[in-house]
């Protein structure tokens, strides 16, 4: 019997798995895994609160599961995260459904399954169901989703206030992210950051211009003020980090 893997947690996404999945998934025979339900697809973690995932494989045999094993996420820098807890069900005579959740976090009680930086990024579920006459589907990279660490920005600053009309306006601000290797927030360098404006009276942010991190994550610009308003930071996130937006200042025209 091999062993393979299992997954998430926060807001329902669906994979469906009717029929054998590409991406080096194996199987024999007619078992297929009829569903599969994280509660998150990207996971956000900081430095200190764990977050909690859980994972829903449904498999389907017409001779009848008999068992579904190996639920675990694989990180993206080779490790294994096992369930916490799990639990089964057999909804009908040819089907089986197991839940399973998991803990990620940077300081855990076992240090092996810590978060480093090196484990942001892409992670994979396995799980294997086997049936009663022999057949088996195996998910190996099928089922992805992302793990990033955390971005922070700090409040936007803008100044002087008030500002007179066609004044120049400096605007600062500074972007984080979660170091999961010393559980702090260090500045993110050399990122681009979206300064944006929303005019009094207005419900909506609309993007002025650019601006990019100096090496300790720092933003600084200037613009010109033509109205009152609330000017914010917005980060759009990486490929293992969140996005982030700050909260705004508000600056009337004098």
């Amino acid at each position: 019997m091999r062993t393979a893997a299992a997954a998430t947690a926060g807001t329902l996404a669906l994979i469906g798995f009717v029929t054998p999945a590409a991406h080096a998934d194996t199987s024999a025979g007619d078992t297929v895994f009829s569903s599969l339900s994280f509660s998150r697809t990207t996971v956000g973690v900081g430095i200190s609160a764990a977050q909690t995932l859980s994972v829903t494989a449904t498999a389907r045999d017409d001779s009848g599961i008999k068992v579904i094993a190996g639920f675990k996420l694989v990180s993206s820098d080779g490790r294994y995260l096992y369930a916490n807890s799990m639990s089964c069900s057999r909804p009908t005579s040819t089907t089986m459904k197991c839940t399973g959740t998991y803990t990620l976090g940077p300081d855990l009680a076992d240090s092996y399954y810590d978060l480093r930086n090196s484990s942001a990024g892409t992670w994979y579920f396995q799980a294997e169901a086997a049936a009663k006459d022999g057949d088996f589907y195996e998910i190996q990279k099928s089922a992805a989703f992302k793990v990033k660490r955390v971005a922070r920005l700090a409040n936007t600053q803008a100044g002087p206030e008030p500002v007179a009309k066609g004044g120049r306006l400096t605007v600062t601000g500074a972007l984080t992210r979660a170091n999961w290797d010393t559980n702090v927030y260090a500045g993110y360098g050399s990122k681009s950051v979206a300064l944006q404006f929303k005019k009094s009276g207005s419900s909506s942010y609309t993007t002025v211009k650019t601006v990019t991190t100096d090496s300790s994550g720092k933003l600084r610009t200037t613009v010109t003020a033509n109205a009152s308003g609330t000017w914010r930071w917005k980060f759009a996130g990486a490929s293992t980090t969140t996005g982030a937006t700050a909260y705004g200042d508000s600056v009337a025209l004098g």
